[in-house]
């Protein structure tokens, strides 16, 4: 494991459990619209870094493994940081923006950055498999890109739990532009899959309003 993503993971690792035995430590520091429009910042980039629970953890962290270094390969240790931890505050940011209205919106993990580091992986690597839990067949990793992406949408649309739906979504924005940004050559070698992988978030925008209905 790259020594990057080892800190990574070790850094959501503290700081998660530490928000698991210090209440009061978490709601200082996880998302929340009311205190952020009122100039606490910082929650954007800390609320990445806790969770809700150990599965929620561990389902993000294994996650990030998986795809790191499919990432790595390509752009380096630098501009995979930036991936990360740009996807990381462009999910926030699209929180902020999507829930601006309701200021006792909340919610942690690291998906935002995590689904940014995926989407980069597919786009850089279009023909990755995945083998999920009791699955014993190859799940091409786009099907699965879109797929949590889409249940995104609905997870949003319901408000299901206290896990940062519309981060994913942001998450993957910025993971997208970031690796066109930062490896242009994307676009001729894996035109189709940059292509395919703009799909749910294209529908994200079409249907919007939809999605801000409660």
């Amino acid at each position: 494991m790259n020594k990057a993503v080892l800190l990574i993971i070790i850094a959501n690792v503290l700081v998660s459990l530490k928000g698991f035995q210090d209440r009061s430590f978490f709601e200082r520091f996880k998302f929340q619209i009311g205190p952020i429009a009122k100039g606490e910042k910082v929650r954007m980039l800390t609320s990445g870094f806790l969770h809700v629970d150990q599965s929620h953890l561990f389902f993000n962290m294994l996650t990030l493994y998986f795809f790191a270094d499919a990432v790595l390969n390509y752009v380096g240790i630098l501009k995979f940081t930036v991936i990360y931890f740009g996807s990381l505050l462009a999910g926030s940011l699209f929180a902020v923006t999507f829930h601006k209205k309701d200021p006792y919106y909340s919610a942690v993990g690291a998906s935002g950055a995590v689904m940014g580091v995926l989407y980069a992986a597919i786009m850089l690597n279009p023909g990755m498999n995945l083998y999920m839990f009791f699955i014993p067949i190859p799940i091409p990793a786009y099907i699965f890109g879109v797929g949590y992406l889409l249940y995104s949408m609905f997870g949003m649309k319901k408000q299901w739990g206290n896990i940062g739906h519309s981060a994913h979504l942001g998450g993957a924005i910025g993971g997208f532009l970031l690796t066109i940004i930062l490896y242009p050559q994307v676009l001729d070698k894996n035109r189709m899959m940059v292509m395919i992988l703009a799909i749910p978030i294209i529908l994200m925008f079409v249907f919007k309003e939809k999605l801000e209905q409660n």
